[in-house]
């Protein structure tokens, strides 16, 4: 007992005012000591999934600003990257010319039926209308309207997307096509802007066209965009230009049905789709489409 009271009576008086700062002063030194931790881990740590989403994706969506100055500031970057994109489509076509565009799917394999037929057909048109042929420069179908127009030895251009439907990875070039002869959009739209604006006819003179081939979402996509310019008389020039549905081993037989449907639905007027574009079975018949379209001679 004596022990102990003397051990508390040596913290009395100006002795126990020693002992509160030396614990204060300790306790600054710890507190010091987990500030600088804190801070150099939050300097080496990796970002957190969802830090990672809101620093890529904040100054776009307008996540951490004002929802006012996200309206009120458009991205201004981009509009201008779209327009010099769009611009560096037309300098490719005025280039190379206008002529056939072909859209269709990018996986269809080269042993299908549906990618020697596309190939014949591009190759023939190619002959036919002695124009350039217009892609998407990727795989599949339009891969076999490629080669169909070199066969004819006609001159091919494309606007690539860098990532196609069903491909693995990413590619801004062309695996075989010189670079000079097509261009990697980063945008739809400025690639849509390409395929339109190819199919246009300034001309009497001038023959294109627009060739559907079977396709999915993509092509889709694309198939009525060009519809609906041409059902408004927004294609770019007074002159008509063919559209062709390839109907292979009816594809698109179904959406030809639907389309039908939506007429007795009244979404779609009594006979409004028909004259818009030509539905062909076989090459043959597409290919007489187009003689007659253009009067050419025999």
């Amino acid at each position: 007992m004596r022990g102990a009271r003397g051990v508390s009576l040596q913290c009395g008086g100006g002795v126990r005012s020693k002992c509160v700062v030396r614990a204060l002063r300790a306790l600054v030194f710890v507190v010091i000591i987990f500030w600088n931790i804190s801070i150099t881990w939050a300097k080496v740590r990796p970002p957190s999934s969802m830090e990672r989403v809101v620093s890529r994706q904040g100054p776009r969506s307008g996540v951490g600003r004002r929802p006012e100055m996200s309206e009120r500031r458009p991205n201004t970057n981009s509009q201008r990257r779209v327009k010099k994109e769009i611009q560096s489509c037309y300098e490719l076509i005025q280039k190379l010319g206008r002529g056939a565009v072909y859209l269709g799917s990018s996986r269809i394999k080269d042993d299908h039926p549906h990618y020697l037929q596309a190939l014949e057909l591009a190759r023939d048109i190619a002959r036919l209308l002695d124009c350039t042929t217009w892609t998407g420069a990727g795989p599949g179908l339009m891969d076999a309207a490629i080669k169909g127009a070199l066969e004819a030895k006609k001159p091919v251009g494309g606007f690539k997307i860098a990532k196609e439907s069903g491909e693995w990875i990413r590619s801004n070039f062309h695996p075989y096509l010189p670079a000079e002869s097509y261009l990697t959009c980063r945008f739809f739209s400025a690639r849509k802007h390409g395929f339109v604006d190819a199919a246009t006819r300034n001309e009497p003179s001038d023959m294109t066209a627009v060739v559907a081939f079977p396709g999915g979402i993509g092509t889709l996509d694309e198939v009525f965009e060009i519809l609906a310019l041409i059902q408004l008389d927004r294609i770019g020039s007074e002159l008509p230009v063919p559209f062709i549905l390839m109907n292979y081993d009816s594809f698109y037989s179904k959406l030809l049905e639907f389309l039908h449907e939506c007429e007795k639905w009244g979404t779609i007027a009594d006979g409004e789709i028909a004259p818009l574009w030509k539905e062909c079975s076989t090459n043959v018949e597409a290919l007489e489409y187009l003689v007659n379209f253009y009067s050419i001679p025999q």
